[in-house]
């Protein structure tokens, strides 16, 4: 079992903190988070330009053919830069999703598009603060139309479509500027992400074939976990090394405050949280390249 990255990997991620260095540093995602724009429009464009929306899609549908791995690297780096930009709703859950249970047909509409940031995708399950079973759904779908309320919608106010749980564990994708659609931005606990609360009124809606019951939604969830998994690490660890340069700055009485013990101790708590933390983000990278049910 070999948790370590390959060499064209590894060169992905620092091409990617290279680039977000440089075009995302602090000033931008707090411009967006104190500003009226929901995300960073010229920093996604960037970011298609570099083909990483399209990191996972095989390059017979326009994607660069990476696979979930290079997802994951990506996500790391995003998350260290808190970047301002719907990568996990259009990557880690409306792609995945397509790529997992989309017809050839759904496949060839979608993933060219999805691959150069044309489209943005999100996905819609909860229907109701702190719930997310995929077995007690309330969206029905009747003769190819959606009608239901989805909450909390990451990027749900800017994306082009969703992938929508439905009752019994289906999916479909709903177009969000089509008709039956109203969606409206609404705050959360991460002012780091926008979100919306949809509602579908027989919205026009085209079945993903593949997924056939709540499993099939659960196994969406669990790989986008990974992914999102990542971008954690990656957030916790830059906050780690702020913290550290800044107790080695910081003085009190006439010595720098790292020095003390009681300061030592938290930064050395927050290390190993953050390592065990990436260890198991690790292990779900192993399996998601395995394809392994752990």
């Amino acid at each position: 079992m070999n948790f370590d990255f390959s060499e064209e990997l590894n060169q992905l991620r620092d091409e990617a903190r290279r680039f977000l260095r440089e075009r995302c540093p602090p000033a931008v995602p707090r411009r967006i988070l104190e500003g009226p724009e929901p995300f960073d429009r010229a920093l996604w464009n960037g970011m298609a330009e570099m083909g990483w929306p399209g990191a996972a899609i095989p390059e017979a549908y326009g994607g660069v053919g990476l696979g979930p791995l290079a997802v994951c690297v990506l996500a790391e780096e995003l998350g260290r830069a808190v970047a301002p930009a719907p990568f996990s709703s259009s990557v880690y859950l409306a792609t995945e999703a397509i790529l997992l249970f989309g017809s050839e047909a759904q496949k060839q509409q979608f993933l060219p598009k999805l691959a150069t940031g044309e489209l943005i995708g999100t996905f819609g399950m909860a229907e109701r603060p702190g719930a997310a079973d995929p077995r007690r759904l309330t969206t029905r779908v009747t003769s190819g139309n959606l009608t239901g309320t989805k909450l909390a919608v990451p990027d749900g106010d800017i994306a082009d479509f969703a992938v929508v749980a439905a009752a019994n564990g289906t999916l479909h994708l709903v177009d969000l500027h089509g008709g039956g659609v109203q969606r409206e931005t609404i705050t959360t606990i991460d002012p780091t992400r926008s979100h919306a609360r949809i509602v579908f009124d027989n919205a026009p809606a085209n079945a993903l074939p593949s997924c056939t019951g709540p499993e099939g939604v659960r196994t969406l969830l669990d790989r986008a976990a990974v992914m999102m998994a990542f971008e954690q690490v990656g957030g916790a660890q830059a906050a780690l090394e702020m913290a550290t340069s800044y107790a080695k700055e910081r003085y009190a009485f006439g010595r720098p405050i790292g020095s003390f013990q009681a300061i030592k101790h938290k930064l050395a708590e927050v290390y190993i949280a953050v390592e065990l933390a990436r260890s198991n983000a690790y292990y779900g990278a192993w399996a998601l390249h395995s394809n392994s049910a752990e």
